[in-house]
């Protein structure tokens, strides 16, 4: 009966010493359909294979010179883009021989005198063999070209992000800031290419200062987003913008009460449609001039403050986040800072950091680093030493779960002009 031309095996190679045998195998091959090809010896196939190969080799094992054995051998080191299969026709039959055999690379066996009807039945399963094997080659080449359009999308995905983090950061221009005899360092640090902590300072004019610490729920490009959009509404390069200011008759700038600023702000995002983050706040508007601070903590992580004489405090106690419910009004919190304290604005990605011992660094240990990195230096220095002590104390195998960001303001510690 004749085989179909879309089978798995079409080129058969018939591999033998005898001319008869050749002859009498590439017939009944050639009358089931197969394409015949010859040889007489091991070099004379070995050629054949390497520029026309065969679907199917089936070749004598006793030949003089090359063996069929070592010509699987050879035929199972030449490169080929598919598979093909190898029989070994023989009068071995040892259990030895037949694990010879298959070390060489052989996929079955026929012993002599082969019967037509072993021989079909030995290539029928050649074929279902190698339609299984091409169909996962075929499976295979898609999930390579699927899986190299993802790497490609991936790759633009973390162009973008990495752009989108560039970006973030320009969200902090000012690092490091003085103001009179006072300084502000800020620290931004997100737990992937953006994040949705912000930390700020505006200065509308004189000795006042602006100083806040954001973080938005949830991480990456919706919480960054959400945070772009705040740091317009506390923008410090168009105070006109900056909803905790006020524009004066004469074109000059005050501070609003922390409290108002802090109900503006949640007007605005409450009442945007489909935006469901949220975020906590601590501000402060500050008078540098007095070292009157008036506060307002939004379900943000309550400032803590570490006095000249080594004493510390955490200020305020809670309120809700902006943006969660509508028409909320908070409370505010009013201190006085002197000289050489420190006041410390930050985000929970502190102080719920996992250390070593399996336990969240917590309020006191957050006291401790800053009275050390506090020891330890001044202005930015503060800053980076703290956020090195965290992640060298953090557990080994911890990355960071969350954004860890700080706002500092060191209280007249500069020397005054002359």
């Amino acid at each position: 009966m004749p085989r179909q031309l879309t089978a798995s095996i079409r080129r058969v190679l018939v591999v033998d010493d005898s001319r008869l045998q050749l002859k009498l195998v590439g017939s009944v091959l050639k009358r089931w359909g197969f394409e015949v090809m010859t040889a007489e010896s091991g070099p004379q196939a070995l050629k054949i294979c390497a520029t026309d190969p065969p679907d199917l080799v089936l070749s004598d094992w006793m030949m003089p010179g090359m063996s069929g054995l070592e010509l699987c051998r050879r035929f199972r080191e030449l490169d080929h883009e598919g598979y093909g299969y190898f029989i070994l026709v023989t009068s071995k039959s040892e259990k030895g021989d037949v694990a010879q055999g298959l070390d060489a690379g052989a996929d079955d066996f026929l012993t002599k005198p082969v019967s037509n009807d072993e021989l079909r039945a030995r290539i029928n399963a050649g074929e279902r063999i190698l339609f299984m094997q091409r169909q996962l080659s075929e499976k295979n080449r898609d999930l390579s070209v699927a899986l190299e359009e993802l790497r490609e999308i991936h790759q633009a995905i973390d162009n973008d992000l990495r752009q989108a983090r560039t970006i973030q950061q320009s969200l902090v221009p000012e690092r490091v800031c003085e103001l009179a005899t006072s300084r502000v360092s800020l620290l931004l640090q997100p737990c992937g290419h953006v994040g949705g902590d912000l930390v700020g300072m505006f200065r509308p004019g004189g000795t006042d200062l602006g100083l806040y610490s954001i973080d938005v729920s949830g991480h990456g490009i919706t919480s960054a987003m959400v945070t772009a959009r705040v740091a317009g509404y506390l923008s410090s390069t168009f105070p006109e913008q900056n909803l905790a200011l006020n524009r004066g008759f004469d074109g000059t700038f005050t501070m609003r009460e922390p409290a108002e600023a802090a109900k503006m702000l949640n007007e605005r995002l409450s009442a945007d449609p489909g935006v469901e983050e949220y975020l906590t706040m601590a501000y402060v508007a500050a008078d540098l001039s007095t070292g009157r601070m008036r506060m307002v903590q939004a379900g943000h992580s309550p400032p803590l403050l570490l006095r000249a004489d080594g004493r510390t405090e955490f200020i305020g106690d809670g309120g809700l986040p902006i943006g969660l419910v509508e028409e909320v009004s908070y409370d505010q919190h009013e201190f006085m800072l002197h000289k050489g304290d420190l006041l410390l604005l930050y985000s929970d990605g502190f102080t719920e950091a996992v250390m070593k011992n399996g336990e969240m660094l917590g309020d006191d240990g957050l006291v401790r680093l800053f009275r050390e990195s506090a020891a330890a230096g001044s202005g930015p220095d503060i800053m980076e030493d703290m956020f090195w002590r965290l992640t060298a104390e953090m557990a080994d195998s911890e990355k960071l779960g969350d954004d860890v960001s700080a706002a500092l303001l060191e209280y007249d510690v500069l020397s005054r002009p002359t």
